[in-house]
């Protein structure tokens, strides 16, 4: 089985030898993967939807891997036990709707040796969530596949608080300090199409265009304030 190369970073980030949940797992190939490849010693694949489960349960079966690898009908993290698993993914959804699963079951995410997470979207709120939940960051990276940027995280809970800034919780603390490349070409399409967005709303001239102006100026400064890692 071959993943995607954002597949491969996701799993990339799981420490190898414990129990996993997949959370939603889609057609399970993660799950298969990683305990194909030697790194995890069990799962359990979880979705909300019927449809993509049963394709799951019929892969995990092709490969054999049924006594290994539970399936289960779940909203998030809704029938899974505390202490059960070592590893949670959360890929290729929202980080609002990751923090709304995370949220509903506490115990369970508290239990957990880590969190490995690739959100599409809302990646801050995510971050806030982690460090308001005493999370941290322990690593990070991004990928460019297909023209798009995926950046994946590994959280720990350690019960304490890691202060973020602005610029921390917009592109990701360890990105930042190991000035990821992938993160800086990310940095400048963003700058790009701010500053033509910018340039587009100025001219306008309505009350609507210039709130979402001074959005844009805030995220072209953030922009800017995360070169300063890269000393530009």
């Amino acid at each position: 089985m071959v993943l995607s190369k954002r597949m491969e970073c996701v799993a990339s980030m799981v420490t190898p030898g414990g129990r996993l949940a997949d959370v939603g797992c889609d057609h399970g190939y993660l799950p298969i993967w990683l305990f194909e490849t030697g790194r995890i010693a069990g799962a359990v694949a979880m979705d909300i939807r019927p449809g993509p489960l049963e394709r799951a349960k019929a892969n995990i079966a092709q490969h054999g891997l049924g006594q290994y690898i539970q399936t289960r009908l779940s909203d998030g993290m809704e029938k899974l036990a505390p202490g059960e698993v070592d590893s949670a993914i959360l890929a290729g959804m929202g980080g609002k709707l990751m923090v709304r699963i995370l949220s509903e079951s506490p115990g369970t995410v508290q239990s957990l040796r880590e969190l490995v997470l690739e959100p599409q979207s809302e990646t801050a709120a995510l971050r806030k969530y982690l460090m308001e939940a005493g999370f941290q960051i322990e690593a990070e990276d991004m990928v460019l596949e297909d023209g798009k940027f995926y950046p994946v995280m590994r959280a720990v809970p350690v019960g304490t608080s890691e202060e973020l800034s602005a610029e921390q919780l917009r592109f990701g603390p360890r990105l930042l300090e190991n000035r990821h490349p992938v993160l800086l070409a990310y940095l400048h399409r963003e700058e790009e199409v701010s500053l033509r967005l910018e340039e587009s709303l100025q001219r306008a001239g309505s009350p609507r265009a210039e709130e979402r102006l001074r959005e844009i100026q805030e995220e072209i400064q953030h922009i800017r304030a995360a070169y300063v890692y890269y000393d530009m």
